[in-house]
């Protein structure tokens, strides 16, 4: 017998991998964990923002209630289909979950479903979401979000880690991982690593003494990379590089230190086999210790977790 009834909305406009990444996690586990579905309001094939022309099971109006909703994003989410906002208001209450990608959280804040709930979706769409429902929590940092039923999921990619957190959860771990071989998915990203990495999250300085910095310092994290250093490196003093580099780049140095080494570490977790110590030391943390209490501030999870489940 088929498994759980997962539902996925498309309509006019929709972006393509929103639709197809969630679709090929959720099937990857076979007929007999889910049954997916895609409807469309009126049944009719719609076309994505890309040109794809995607051809629908059903008329969204004879979906049967569904265990999961995805609800993808795209340019069609500007428009807020009446028919895809009305589906949702009525039905999505039925569901055990509803998941959206990307701007398809535009969609559940329209239905109402997102009132009052922690949420995220693309970063450039972010402060947006905010002000037209100011009855949201839009946090812009995570890749994504679960609150009760509901899920977001940041753009694109950001659908498929939703997908296999899910599957996790109904299926178990080691499924999820089997599909994320298939897919070639080389690290299951957790929800709470941010949508952007410290070099690309943080702007780039406007001179170039301040922009050498910033890449010496992520091509040397264990290095003195105390201000009074850095300031040397930049032929400044402390307290002008301090107030320069937090105006240019949008963060203290020091924070952007602890952003660069915490991101150092994790990918030496996931891509290598030294030590705890040996990361420590190499992303001049100094010791294992001082290591884990950053990964527990920042992570809510040790080193050796944060290396045992991604």
């Amino acid at each position: 017998m088929p498994g759980r009834d997962v539902l996925i909305i498309i309509f006019e406009g929709v972006q393509s991998l929103d639709v197809t990444g969630p679709l090929e996690v959720f099937a990857g586990a076979g007929p007999r964990a889910y049954r997916v579905t895609t409807a469309s309001p009126d049944g009719t094939p719609v076309r994505t923002s890309s040109g794809l022309t995607l051809l629908p099971d059903l008329d969204l109006s004879a979906a049967p209630p569904p265990d999961t909703v995805v609800v993808p994003g795209g340019e069609g989410t500007r428009s807020h289909d009446p028919a895809v906002v009305d589906w949702l208001r009525r039905h999505a209450s039925r569901a055990r979950r509803v998941a959206s990608v990307c701007s398809g959280a535009f969609l559940l804040a329209e239905a109402g479903l997102l009132a009052g709930r922690r949420t995220t979706t693309h970063w450039s769409v972010c402060d947006s979401l905010a002000r037209r429902y100011p009855d949201v929590e839009v946090d812009p940092q995570p890749i994504f979000v679960r609150d009760g039923p509901i899920a977001t999921s940041a753009g694109v990619t950001a659908g498929i880690d939703l997908a296999l957190a899910l599957v996790e959860e109904d299926c178990g771990r080691e499924i999820a991982l089997e599909i994320a071989r298939h897919l070639v998915m080389f690290l299951r990203r957790p929800g709470n690593q941010a949508q952007f990495s410290t070099q690309l999250s943080a702007q780039l300085a406007a001179r170039p003494g301040l922009r050498e910095v910033q890449r010496w310092v992520a091509d040397n994290p264990h290095a003195d990379l105390s201000v009074p250093a850095l300031a040397r490196r930049a032929s400044l003093s402390p307290r002008q590089f301090a107030r320069a580099f937090a105006g240019e780049v949008g963060q203290t140095p020091g924070r952007y230190v602890d952003n660069v080494r915490l991101e150092a570490a994790r990918r030496l977790l996931l891509d290598g086999d030294d030590g705890l110590e040996r990361i420590a030391a190499r992303c001049g943390y100094g010791t294992a210790e001082t290591m884990r209490r950053a990964f527990i501030r920042e992570l809510g999870v040790s080193p050796g977790e944060y290396r045992r489940r991604f």
